[in-house]
């Protein structure tokens, strides 16, 4: 913990990580996230999303985090262990997560601009199938895709809804994101593709009076949008640490064998 002498301490509110949160509280001398060198997260994955996003709004992507799993599945999360968390630290094995940049135009001609760390999806908003065109570097790949939605995962979230939406698990370092369909009708046999990740992804909501469409990065929704750019957003690299015998690369590998 030494090459952090300045840690912040955030916990989600659910009883469990507030109890955590209790417990270390006076184990060392904490800072605010705005002066922190470090930053512990008590939570699930959804907290822990939040909390980068955090450090996202904040322009502070460089500060490095060590979750500890007080909620359901805790993917992006260590174990929660108070005893040993200074060497823990000490020893643990950093991870880059490359957010995606989500530019969603709303049929009213207003602009949006998030991150998303997992994935940016696009969902029908009504009964009636949504319609959109497919663009990849400036050229159209799918004149018309009629499905439930759409999304464009990164290596860390192809395990989240990308994995639940039939789409590939993608190894961190593979340089790649998946573009995956939500229930497609109509092409009937595509299955998504698997793309370098410097590719610029555009998805555009065909008839999107009749057929409206929201824009979903991570967890903050845009309703009634016309269209939607998505790439990877270099300059804002974020910095997971995880136990080396609960390393993230080797959990998303491994999820390739879960039955």
């Amino acid at each position: 913990m030494n090459d952090f002498p300045r840690r912040a301490l955030v916990a989600s509110p659910t009883p469990p990580a507030q109890a955590a949160r209790a417990e270390l509280a006076d184990a060392w001398d904490w800072v605010s996230v705005e002066d922190a060198d470090l930053v512990v997260a008590l939570g699930g994955d959804g907290f822990m999303l939040q909390t980068l996003h955090m450090l996202l709004e904040r322009r502070k992507p460089l500060v490095p985090v060590f979750g500890m799993n007080l909620g359901t599945v805790g993917f992006l999360m260590n174990e929660w262990r108070q005893h040993g968390l200074e060497e823990r630290i000490r020893r643990a094995k950093s991870f880059k997560v490359t957010p995606l940049a989500m530019t969603a135009t709303g049929i009213d001609g207003r602009v949006h601009s998030l991150p998303a760390i997992n994935e940016v999806s696009l969902l029908r908003e009504t009964r009636q199938t949504a319609k959109l065109e497919v663009t990849v570097n400036d050229r159209v790949v799918l004149e018309e895709l009629s499905c439930d939605g759409i999304l464009v995962a990164t290596p860390a979230g192809s395990t989240a809804y990308n994995l639940s939406a039939q789409g590939p698990i993608l190894p961190l370092g593979s340089a790649m994101v998946a573009l995956t369909p939500i229930s497609a009708f109509r092409p009937r046999r595509w299955r998504g593709a698997i793309l370098p990740d410097r590719a610029r992804i555009t998805l555009r909501v065909l008839d999107a009076s009749k057929r409206p469409v929201s824009a979903v990065a991570d967890q903050r929704e845009i309703r009634d949008i016309a269209c939607v750019e998505v790439c990877m957003d270099r300059a804002r690299e974020l910095t997971l640490l995880f136990d080396p015998e609960h390393a993230l690369d080797d959990r998303i590998s491994m999820e390739q064998f879960v039955v």
